[in-house]
């Protein structure tokens, strides 16, 4: 009987409490119960609502909310209070990853919802189009699909936000039906098509933002419909220009931003009745002639953002604009002198990139009392390279020139070790950012220029340029970067002339990792070198392969003429602007490196340079005169030769100088693929579609004339699928040209040791077939050909690799003829210290086997994909082939495999490889194989010697003491012979056996002859 008692009395407790849950609620019970469901299929973890209040006290997947996290409910009672519904709900910045909740259906009073910035994903729910929702914005979520048709039934829409997600596919037609719409946000997302001429009905939009989208078409007529438009946003929308000729019908606008639209050249809009414009941005709009009058009269216009456009004229000499603040006159054509009118006190002008007259120290402009932000960087059309890039200096010539620079952007000074060397980064992080931004280190000849101001970001302390994030897991020079919100362009002056290779060091610091809407945003932006696009579209998220990650870009071959470099980096538009918070933009880089492909870092002083110049000028006189004589020699020898002994092969060409002018784009530097000691290298495309790469020889060098001679006597008569094919050369006039097939995949050494991101993923099957294929191409060269030939310098860089990677030898610049009576050729030692046989290092002694053991040390790198001269795992072993008779001797030979293939290969092909690249680089050249014998055993045709015949202990040492010595004796001669390119330096096509490498020895003069 107590028990039935205490049963009946738990039941009646718990209707109590239950009923005791809604009692204190003046929102109705079904309304409590909606919004947990909402929360839930948002993904809260945690729910707390009181009803009484119309609060939320507990929400989120964590106890402890994210910083910046808002959450609000609205509610409106009924006339006695005693009844209240939901009728506004606010959950953002919680990185919720759930879903649009459909169950918003339930809440039938509900007119407004924010769930802007959380991580939801899905697409927007068809429950929602039967309600009678007034505001909805989604912003900064991972919404995907296309924009829902049913969103255009929900009439009632006065603001709807969905920017900065993944909707995608054309924008549908049906969203003409909100005529209610105020305020619409379509930007980064990856829409496409035409805006919809159903937008013409928008006739109450006040703002309209579709930055960052990939639209199709022009800029719609319909816009000037848009009378009531106060805000109008076309950042890198997609669509094509012109800009409607006549705006003015839209004279409530107060912000103006148009950018980055490609299309025909227009004159400028007609804007003279938008009278109250406080932000003007017509930026790479491709518009020419002269800015109106009217502009420089609107009396609220703050900001004016012309940028990169084709306008000409000068800047008048009186501006009644008085609110003017942010002048951007960037990359245009304007000219004439720099009014006082423009200089305001507190503002930031930027006139860089453009032809106004050049402004000394002495002008108003370049005095440091001014109150302002003024970048002229390159603003003068001044002849002069130097003197146009930098106004306000006093001093133009250069006391010393480097040929090397290390800037930490956005840090401190720091000193990081590289390559076993402490390698001072000078920092620019004490420097201020600014609006408009021109900075010059005179001690060190750098500086750079920045230019933009953020948007939206009500910042107007320049406090952002600059940004920072302590990591410990990465090194120092990646946790500060600088960044602009346009262009940010770093320029080194007094640099000597030369080919460089820059280093990019970048880290995404400002998005997270995490599953959190931080990790949502995109960076992107265009890199250009010596203004030459080099890099479109740029992420470093993507490219990285995550935030918060270290990233190495590097270019080479980069031509420095006129003693000045210069880097820029240039935001178009693309991209999120509001994640994780407004600002957050723009081009952005951690440090910089540049270092000469032919010197050591170092300054050069300028007497020494001056003695050097007329040295230099002296002896060009004299070698011209003497090369005058001896290259005439050469021409009759060459016409000879080409008469009598190319008859047989028609298909060698004597190209035109016409001809080549027009497959280069006149040589073109956007088609320069190499750099060699005598001379660049080009690609292009013949009439009939061929495309070829052009080796162009200084003839005013006898070393150019001597390779040029070589290279034709040498390869034109040699046909086979392993040699690289010439088509054909020029002489005419002082040019001396080498017409070759285009090999699309580079060199081996590019495929094997080059950046991560040149390196090509060469299975152990391909591996196998690029090193069989070598060694037939060497097999025909020694044996099978007419001529019978030792090439001299076979190594990876001179592997051309076609587009199905089959390899073909190159640069025959160096090679010799094998005379068959003698039993060896002295002569001067030409070739590449690692890969030259010891008997030929030492003595001069030259025969076929001298080739055959350079294939040796290549199909070691083959094996292992390291280079010969850049690895040293200890100490102990001089090189890549010391370190492989030490696993000869242990018998582990696997130890020897490249690490990215261990997991695909059989030992036993291993050991072949292995075994027959020992055999070939026998210290004796008697004990090892023709090449004809290593095909076969490289086929299975014939067996590899289970016992390698070794010599003599003393013989087997002179293997490593021609390269210690050889070593020895180019750092003994560096800095007179300039020979200080890393073998390498593999970034660039067809390297040339010239090249300026390290590792390499010239022949003298004797070597023509």
């Amino acid at each position: 009987m107590v028990t039935r008692k205490l049963f009946v009395f738990w039941i009646i407790a718990v209707g109590c409490f239950s009923l005791l849950r809604y009692s204190e609620s003046k929102v109705p019970e079904e309304e409590v119960d909606a919004l947990e469901e909402i929360t839930t299929a948002m993904g809260s973890t945690y729910w707390k609502f009181i009803g009484d209040s119309c609060e939320i006290e507990m929400v989120g997947v964590t106890l402890v909310p994210p910083k910046n996290s808002e959450h609000e409910i609205s509610c409106e009672c009924e006339a006695d209070g005693t009844v209240c519904h939901v009728v506004r709900i606010a959950i953002k910045g919680y990185n919720l990853p759930g879903i649009l909740p459909p169950q918003l259906v339930k809440l039938p009073y509900l007119r407004e919802i924010d769930f802007a910035y959380n991580y939801l994903n899905g697409t927007i729910p068809i429950e929602w189009a039967s309600m009678k929702l007034t505001s909805i914005s989604l912003l900064v979520n991972r919404l995907s699909g296309e924009i829902p048709k049913y969103l255009g039934n929900i009439t009632t829409l006065t603001y709807l936000s969905l920017e900065a997600n993944q909707f995608s596919g054309p924008v549908p037609p049906e969203l003409g039906n909100l005529v209610n719409l105020t305020t619409l946000m379509l930007s980064s997302n990856q829409l496409t098509g035409n805006l919809p001429v159903t937008f013409s009905l928008l006739k109450n939009l006040t703002d309209l933002r579709i930055n960052d989208n990939n639209f199709n078409g022009t800029i719609p007529g319909f816009i000037q419909n848009w009378e009531q438009l106060s805000r109008l946003e076309m950042h890198a929308s997609g669509l094509k220009g012109p800009i409607p000729v006549n705006l003015s019908p839209l004279r409530n606008l107060l912000v103006l931003r148009i950018s980055d639209i490609n299309g025909p050249s227009q004159d400028f809009p007609v804007l003279r009745d938008m009278k109250g414009l406080v932000t003007l941005v017509l930026r790479s709009c491709n518009i020419s002639g002269e800015i109106p009058d009217y502009v420089w009269a609107m009396k609220n216009l703050e900001m004016l953002d012309l940028s990169f456009n084709k306008l000409v004229g000068k800047i008048p000499t009186r501006i009644s604009a008085d609110h003017l603040r942010f002048v951007f006159l960037s990359g245009n054509m304007l000219s004439g002198d720099v009014p006082d009118s423009i200089l305001k006190q507190g503002s930031s002008i930027d006139l860089s990139y453009n032809n106004f007259e050049w402004q000394g120290p002495e002008k108003p402009v370049c005095q440091e009392n001014m109150n302002l932000n003024l970048n002229l960087f390159r603003s003068s059309s001044s002849r002069n390279n130097l003197r146009g890039a930098l106004p306000c200096k006093k001093d133009f010539t250069c006391p010393q020139y480097s040929n090397c620079l290390h800037v930490n952007c956005g840090g401190k000074g720091t000193r990081i070790k590289e390559h076993k060397t402490n390698i001072l980064y000078e920092g620019d992080g004490d420097v201020e950012g600014g609006a408009a931004k021109y900075y010059i280190k005179e001690d060190s000849y750098w500086g750079f220029s920045s230019t933009g101001d953020f948007m939206d970001d009500n910042d107007f302390q320049n406090t952002r340029y600059t940004v920072s994030k302590p990591l410990s897991n990465i090194s120092e020079l990646y946790t500060t970067a600088r960044r602009a919100p346009i262009s940010l362009t770093y320029f080194h002056y007094c640099l000597e002339n030369g080919n460089y290779t820059i280093t990019f060091n970048f880290a995404e610091l400002q998005f997270t990792p995490d599953e959190a809407y931080n990790s949502l945003g995109r960076r992107i932006f265009d890199i250009y070198v010596q203004e030459k696009l080099v890099w479109k579209d740029f992420n470093i998220e993507s490219e990285a392969k995550g935030s918060l990650k270290p990233l190495v870009k590097q270019i080479s071959n980069v031509s420095v003429t006129t003693n000045f470099l210069e880097i820029r980096f240039f935001w178009d538009g693309k991209g999120t602007t509001r994640i994780p918070q407004r600002s957050a933009y723009g081009p952005l880089v951690s440090a910089i490196s540049v270092i000469s492909d032919s010197k050591p870092c170092s300054k050069r002083k300028n007497n020494g340079s001056s003695y050097a110049i007329v040295v230099g000028v002296l002896g060009s006189c004299l070698v011209l005169f003497t090369l005058g004589i001896l290259w005439w020699k050469g021409h009759l020898l060459v016409k000879y030769w080409w008469k009598e002994d190319t008859k047989e092969d028609s298909s060698l060409g004597n190209f035109t100088l016409k001809q080549i002018k027009v497959a280069t784009d006149d040589f073109d530097p956007a088609n320069k693929i190499g750099e060699g000691g005598f001379g660049p290298v080009f690609k292009g495309q013949l009439s009939d579609g061929t495309r070829i790469a052009v080796k162009q020889l200084s003839s005013k060098s006898r070393q150019g004339n001597c390779e040029f001679l070589n290279e034709i006597g040498m390869i034109s008569c040699l046909q086979h699928p392993n040699l690289v094919k010439l088509h054909g050369f020029c002489v005419e006039g002082d040019q001396l040209l080498l017409v070759y097939e285009y090999m699309e995949n580079n060199s081996l050494a590019r495929a094997l040791f080059g950046s991560e991101n040149n390196q090509l993923e060469l299975d152990w099957p391909t591996r196998l077939r690029i090193c069989i294929g070598i060694a037939r191409g060497l097999a025909f060269l020694h044996e099978e050909s007419r001529l019978k030939i030792v090439h001299r310098d076979i190594k990876a860089t001179n592997v051309l690799l076609d587009s199905d990677l089959n390899p073909k030898i190159s640069d025959f610049g160096l090679a010799r003829l094998d005379e068959e009576e003698k039993t060896h050729i002295t002569t001067r030692v030409a070739g590449t210290i690692g890969y030259m046989a010891p008997e030929y290092a030492l003595w001069g002694h030259l025969t076929h086997k001298a080739d055959v053991y350079s294939f040796g040390v290549l199909t070691m790198e083959l094996v292992s994909g390291k280079n010969t001269n850049n690895f040293m795992p200890s100490e102990k072993f001089v090189c890549l082939l010391d370190w492989a008779c030490h696993l000869q001797q242990s018998g582990n030979f696997i130890a020897l495999l490249d690490e990215r293939l261990r997991s695909e290969v059989k030992k036993e092909e291993v050991q072949l490889m292995v075994k027959v690249a020992l055999f070939c680089t026998n210290a004796s050249a008697s004990l090892r194989p023709t090449m004809s014998e290593v095909v076969n055993m490289l086929e299975g045709r014939m067996r590899v010697p289970d016992s390698i015949p070794e010599p003599s202990s003393f013989t087997e040492a002179l293997r490593f003491k021609a390269m210690r010595d050889l070593q020895q004796q180019k750092e003994d001669h560096s800095s007179s012979r300039s020979q200080t390119q890393n073998s390498t330096s593999v970034h660039s096509f067809y390297s040339s056996s010239t090249s300026n490498n390290s590792n390499e020895i010239k022949p003298d003069s004797g070597f023509c002859q």
